[in-house]
Order: structure tokens, then C-alpha cells, then sequence
């Protein structure tokens, strides 16, 4: 019985060392991690999301890495542009571990290994511009500062998926110059959006001004054209008819000289020499010959 009781306890142990071994050699790894191993202190594998199998009681899991994308916590670093103006930028990194086997043993503080590396390489790039083409130039320098990241942190099996320059802040004095300096910017784009109104005003007037004398000039001309082609009827009148034309021509005109008289309110006295009373006789004897 005792015998018996003994056989059944080895197999028990058997059967829960196999339970055990398997427990130990069966590792699921999450979608969103992976998985370091080593056999006996040394880099044995990297396990995948999934079902993975390592050798029990030799090899252990020594780490375990999320490779979801991680934000470094905002910081701020001084840095003297081009043209010697002291300006603090605030930056924001993001990243992903891709190879944690680098990540495991090549860099014990991630985060402030990629700090640090930010920090000198927007020192650097900040450097080599002027205060204006940083602020208007974001985007570059954002650009300059990922490109020259990625080149480092590559040998950390990290990846760089964005940098981002939150903000630029000047030091009082700097801001109060940039201040009085956009105020005077103001004050001459004012100026000369005036002057070019004055400018305008006077374009204006001497093109109305211009215009008047086109149009008195033209009527000027047409009255003048009239005139002659009145002159020229009346002279072919004389050619044709004699000098009874012209007559007819001066009794209408001392005849219009009448009417212009009569339209008066009757003060007016008017005394006429007597050849001048003969000749409007004549000439209403030949406007009646007509």
C-alpha cells in the first residue's frame, strides 16, 4: 500500500514538473509589447506578438518592452539665434521602440538620452538662423530637428515619428524692442497708405481736370466746324445768287437783332440813326421779296 501510495505521489510530481515545464515554456506576448530573452545573462531571443515557445528553466523573459508611441514630456532649452537673440523653445518628441534589444542594452535612460540629444540639436539649428526665419520657418526647423534625431537615436533601435516646436518665447527686452519695432512698422504703412491716397486724390483731380479741357476743347471744335460750314453755305450762297444773298443775309441777322430786343420788358429806349431805320427798311423789303 505504502508502495503504491509512493508511485502515485512521483507520477503527481511528474505530472505537475510537465505542467510546470510547459507553464514555463509557453509565453504569449500582447499585440502591443515584445518580449527580451536571455540564456544564462546573454541575449537568447526577441519574441513577436503571439504565441512563443522558449527553452523552461534556461531561458528567461528578462524584458518587456511596449512598443506603443510614447511622448516625451514637454522641456524647454535656451538657444542664441544667428543674429544674437536669446529666445527658450519648447519641444515635444514622439517616439516607438522598434528594436528592444538595442533599447535594452544600449541606453539605460531613453527619455533623457533623447532630451539631451534635442536639446543640442535645436541649440545647433536655432544657431544657424535669424530670429525672423525662425518664427516664420516652424516647419523647417521641426524638420532639421527629427532628420538630425532620427540619425542619432538609430543606434537605440528607436524610432522618431514626430517633433513638434510648441513655442518660442523671447526675453523681456527683446520682446519690448520687437514691440516698438512692429508699432513703427504700423505707423509707416499708415503713412503710406495715406500718401498714396493724396497721390490718388491729385491723379484723380487732374484726370477730371484734364477730361474738362478735352470736352471744352471738342465742343470748342465743333462750334468752330459749325461756324466754317455756316460760312462756307453762305459764301457759296453769294457765289450762286449775287449780292441779293447777302442781303438776305443781313436782313435775317438785323431781323434776329429785333427779336432779341423785343424780348425785353418794354424800359428799354433805343435811338437809331436814320440810315440805320433805311436800312431796315430795305432789308424788310427783301425778306418780303422772298
Amino acid at each position: 500500500m505504502q508502495d503504491f501510495i509512493g508511485v502515485n505521489i512521483v507520477w503527481a510530481a511528474i505530472a505537475l514538473l510537465l505542467i510546470v515545464t510547459v507553464f514555463m515554456a509557453v509565453r504569449v506576448v500582447p499585440q502591443s509589447e515584445k518580449y527580451v530573452v536571455e540564456r544564462f545573462g546573454r541575449l537568447q531571443a526577441v519574441l513577436g506578438p503571439g504565441l512563443n515557445m522558449i527553452v523552461p528553466f534556461i531561458d528567461t523573459v528578462a524584458h518587456k518592452i511596449s512598443i506603443l508611441e510614447r511622448q516625451l514630456p514637454s522641456s524647454r532649452q535656451d538657444a542664441i539665434t544667428a543674429d544674437n537673440v536669446l529666445v527658450q523653445v519648447e519641444t515635444s518628441v514622439f517616439y516607438r521602440i522598434i528594436e528592444p534589444e538595442k533599447t535594452v542594452y544600449r541606453i539605460r535612460d531613453v527619455d533623457g538620452a533623447i532630451a539631451a540629444t534635442v536639446a543640442g540639436i535645436v541649440r545647433a539649428e536655432l544657431g544657424t538662423m535669424e530670429l525672423d526665419e525662425v518664427q516664420s520657418n516652424r516647419s523647417r526647423v521641426i524638420a532639421r530637428i527629427k532628420d538630425s534625431l532620427a540619425n542619432v537615436v538609430d543606434d537605440w533601435g528607436i524610432e522618431v515619428t514626430r517633433a513638434e516646436i510648441l513655442d518660442v518665447n523671447l526675453d523681456e527686452a527683446t520682446r519690448s524692442a520687437m514691440l516698438q519695432q512692429l508699432n513703427a512698422e504700423r505707423a509707416r504703412r499708415a503713412q503710406v497708405t495715406e500718401a498714396e491716397g493724396k497721390k490718388r486724390a491729385v491723379e484723380l483731380s487732374a484726370d477730371a481736370e484734364l477730361y474738362a479741357a478735352k470736352q471744352v476743347a471738342e465742343a470748342r471744335r465743333i462750334q468752330a466746324d459749325a461756324e466754317a460750314y455756316a460760312t462756307g453755305v453762305v459764301a457759296e450762297a453769294i457765289k450762286a445768287n449775287g449780292i441779293e444773298a447777302a442781303q438776305y443775309q443781313v436782313a435775317l441777322k438785323q431781323v434776329e437783332a429785333l427779336a432779341q430786343i423785343a424780348k425785353g420788358d418794354g424800359k428799354q429806349t433805343i435811338i437809331l440813326p436814320a440810315e440805320a431805320v433805311a436800312a431796315f427798311g430795305d432789308a424788310f423789303k427783301l425778306l418780303k421779296g422772298r
